[in-house]
């Protein structure tokens, strides 16, 4: 008979709450996973949960599960069935706050999933799917509770000085506040009528190196962020006028622009009006070992940059004397 079996059978003391954790088998699995069936026993309480989590887009092809590529969504439900954090149909109802496109990165994304565990062992478990994907905080929520409800998204983008003339990026960003028609700023958006959303604010802060980008808003439409930068850059580079901007955003024409690279846009945060009740206390060591790596794979490429982009070497002008072998055949 199991330890689990017979404490929760055969004890006579009352079962521990939700906040209390009972010891482990001694034999812990090695990738940090815990046993749902194991605690689900002991704690006997399905909740569903908010999860607030980020990840390193550039190992992702996006959010969305696509047959044969590696996604956040796909890698997040496999971990949650394999480590056993759900059971299968509750695995099956992740719901995603932002669902982010291929290069696109997270600090603050937020889902919703139903399990047994307890707070501290859920996030746990949630971080050792993937070392590049961190939960950092849970709140208890409703079942009715929808995370696309979200009440803000705040984005940044990061760009590079490039010669860039911040201030008059920081004078054109004011014109993006209030209710604006998103038809340029958007990609599968109907032309036909103004298409209207609340655009709280764009900000633009210099910073060493470049400039931070903030884009805050109730919601977004795909693509937003990212032609959102290209027309501060089209506009410091004179090919729209601050009239041809002003004019689409009221709805009164309609602006062709491209997309701005997605590697340079962060998630920064959704925001609810419920405040995070736990707090993960990682990293843990796969996640630490990974975030080391990763700066090391930058020290390296800052070096390899700069003796790729250094002054070529000067090569002897005076004629080389090759040994017979290497010369041609005549």
């Amino acid at each position: 008979m199991s330890y689990i079996h017979h404490s929760i059978t055969h004890s006579c003391k009352p079962l521990p709450s939700r906040d209390e954790v009972l010891p482990l088998p001694r034999r812990p699995r090695r990738n940090g996973a815990v046993n749902v069936q194991v605690l689900g026993a002991i704690f006997l309480h399905t909740a569903r949960w908010l999860l607030r989590f980020g990840y390193d887009g550039a190992g992702y092809f996006g959010w969305a599960r696509q047959p044969s590529l590696r996604t956040v969504e796909g890698e997040i439900r496999r971990g949650v069935q394999r480590h056993r954090i759900a059971t299968p149909a509750a695995s099956h109802r992740l719901e995603v706050a932002s669902r982010t496109d291929r290069g696109v990165s997270a600090v603050g994304n937020a889902l919703t999933l139903t399990s047994l565990l307890p707070p501290s062992a859920l996030l746990r478990a949630l971080n050792g799917i993937a070392p590049d994907i961190a939960f950092t905080a849970a709140s208890e929520v409703p079942d009715a509770f929808r995370v696309r409800k979200a009440v803000r998204r705040v984005y940044r983008y990061y760009e590079p000085a490039q010669g860039h003339d911040f201030a008059v990026w920081q004078s054109t960003a004011r014109r993006f506040s209030g209710t604006v028609d998103v038809r340029s700023l958007g990609r599968g958006v109907p032309a036909a009528a103004p298409v209207w959303r609340d655009l709280e604010s764009v900000t633009v802060t210099p910073r060493t190196g470049g400039a931070t980008v903030e884009v805050r808003a109730p919601s977004f439409v795909w693509g937003m962020v990212r032609k959102i930068i290209s027309a501060l850059r089209e506009v410091e580079a004179g090919r729209v006028s601050l009239d041809q901007l002003e004019a689409a955003l009221r709805g009164r024409t309609r602006l062709t622009l491209p997309m701005a690279e997605p590697e340079r846009l962060v998630l920064w945060d959704v925001e609810f009006p419920i405040p995070w009740q736990h707090r993960w206390a990682g990293p843990n060591r796969h996640q630490a070992r990974w975030e080391r790596l990763a700066r090391d794979s930058l020290w390296a490429r800052e070096a390899l940059l700069e003796g790729l982009t250094s002054a070529a070497p000067v090569i002897p002008v005076q004629e080389t004397a090759f040994p017979e072998s290497m010369r041609d055949e005549r």
